[in-house]
């Protein structure tokens, strides 16, 4: 697998909204934060936050776009990226849109989330 490969398998396994689907792709000292600041740190608080969207924005389309590698080795990868998304939440459709920066590791030689900072594009 190849850090592109990351990403690929990563807004399929959100589109499931299965936290199982997402769980083999985060690091068990994975750091997310949200566009709304929000910050979880671990894989237990990540699981919490992913399993909490996943309840309330129901028919979630996450799309990440325009990836932009700034660094890549054997163990490493870092990309920026925009990002959209879309769903139903509380009968209505939502959605939004902004940046991200991504860190991913290789561990037991597969590619993982350790950090993910999500902003609103300016």
């Amino acid at each position: 697998m190849q850090p592109e490969d990351f990403i690929v398998d990563y807004e399929k396994a959100l589109a499931t909204q299965d936290w199982k689907s997402v769980e083999p792709l985060i690091s068990e000292r994975a750091s997310v934060t949200f566009s709304t600041g929000a910050v979880h740190e671990g894989k237990a608080a990540v699981k919490a936050a992913f399993e909490r969207n996943f309840e309330l924005i129901k028919s979630e389309e996450y799309k990440i776009k325009n990836v932009r590698w700034l660094f890549t080795n054997e163990s490493t990868a870092v990309y920026l990226f925009d990002f959209s998304w879309k769903g139903i939440m509380n009968n209505q459709l939502i959605g939004g849109e902004g940046i991200g920066t991504s860190v991913l590791i290789k561990e037991e030689n597969k590619w993982v989330l350790l950090a993910e900072h999500l902003g609103r594009k300016t």
